[in-house]
């Protein structure tokens, strides 16, 4: 949306952006509450549990509202694992695709459950959790995790089951390991899919490791659960989970959804720096592809702007481009209403998911600063502003 013009955001509830200081990430409160509303309800009817997944959505700052709802986290690295600990707590879970030693001995003082990736990986770090048992008095459950190679997702970047996947042991390659001492599994095939598509990884799961299935006390579907989406299938996915749990005997299960929790709850604010031409009219705006968005380029994907058509599609067509030196940083095609004048704010939709997590300090550009609007009072508040010392810090 091209102005400083309200923003819609939500049920009935709108905020103005006016004020704001851009770049900056915007994650309202309303609709994350809405979200996690969602996932409790799942929680209730079908008896598992959903972690939050760190490398989706890691706003410590508003941890007191996710623990009200979710038992726990989720994390892939000791920082995310000490997070986990220390500002959202109650269950700490971790899965890698490899530990070292020294993390896999400070997560033992950080976590509930670990996740290897492979049988050699089990055979390495069973040693260290059971003297770390012996010397604290507090087991640290293990689980290994599997590949079915069932495939569900069409870009291969987001695919945990594409071919030659590292991630996870297929049944080939279990055969003769020594799974002795395994409290869990853990699966992981889905990227933003719907209940269909875990129910036909389920079967797969089934087929392949029902043996294994039969002696574990807890079983994680992953994440990839679109749960909160519109158009999810919350049923079918309570009725998967019952069906689930009840074939094993009352198997504690485990979702991990990250995109989830934070789907639709809020955005990117830029604004516009310079207008110029150049066979098109360019427009250069404070934010960056490469250093606030990088999926615009790794997927890639073309995300939403309030107010923006397709090309073509209005009177007023623009390329958005970043303010990085990377001569690729270009957001995409975008059409207007009216033209866009320098200092024009535009609202990049649903941006608070892994987006955030994954900012970098390229170029010395500033990461956006983070703040939450409150449906209450229809305030936005800055919870975080990122200078030099923020950059200067990651680099020696």
């Amino acid at each position: 949306m091209a102005g400083p013009a309200a923003h819609p955001q939500g049920a009935g509830w709108t905020f103005d952006l006016t004020g704001l200081p851009t770049p900056a990430f915007v994650c309202d409160l309303g609709a994350l509450d809405r979200n996690l509303a969602i996932l409790g309800r799942v929680q209730a009817e079908s008896g598992c549990k959903i972690l939050l997944a760190l490398k989706g959505f890691a706003m410590w700052r508003l941890a007191d509202r996710v623990r009200r709802v979710l038992p726990g986290v989720t994390a892939s690295s000791v920082d995310e694992a000490r997070l986990g600990r220390e500002e959202f707590g109650g269950e700490v879970h971790a899965c890698s695709p490899a530990f070292s030693p020294e993390d896999f001995t400070e997560l033992l003082g950080l976590c509930d459950h670990i996740v290897l990736n492979s049988p050699t990986q089990l055979a390495r770090m069973r040693p260290l959790r059971d003297a770390f048992a012996a010397r604290e008095g507090r087991r640290v459950e293990l689980g290994l995790r599997v590949n079915p190679q069932h495939r569900e997702v069409d870009v291969e970047l987001y695919d945990p089951c594409a071919p030659r996947s590292r991630l996870g042991t297929t049944l080939e390659a279990l055969e003769g390991a020594d799974l002795a001492g395994i409290d869990g599994l853990h699966f992981h095939t889905l990227c933003e899919l719907g209940s269909d598509a875990l129910e036909r990884t389920v079967a797969a799961v089934v087929d392949q490791f029902d043996g294994i299935l039969r002696k574990v006390r807890w079983v994680n579907m992953g994440g990839g659960h679109h749960i909160t989406r519109p158009d999810y299938d919350v049923e079918r996915l309570v009725d998967v989970i019952r069906e689930f749990r009840g074939r094993y005997g009352g198997v504690e299960v485990y979702l991990e959804p990250g995109e989830a929790i934070a789907l639709n709850t809020g955005v990117l604010v830029a604004s516009v720096l310079d207008v110029l031409h150049n066979d098109i009219d360019i427009a250069v705006l404070d934010t960056s592809a490469t250093a606030h968005m990088p999926d615009v380029l790794e997927m890639p994907y073309r995300p939403r702007i309030l107010g923006a058509h397709e090309p073509g599609m209005a009177p007023y067509t623009y390329r958005l481009g970043g303010v990085s030196c990377l001569a690729g940083d270009v957001i995409g095609d975008y059409a207007f209403e009216r033209p866009l004048a320098v200092g024009d704010k535009l609202v990049f939709d649903d941006m608070i998911h892994y987006t955030m997590v994954k900012t970098t300090t390229f170029n010395g550009v500033r990461l956006p600063s983070i703040a939450v609007a409150d449906p209450g009072d229809g305030t936005i508040r800055v919870l975080r502003k990122f200078g030099y010392e923020d950059y200067k810090s990651r680099l020696g």
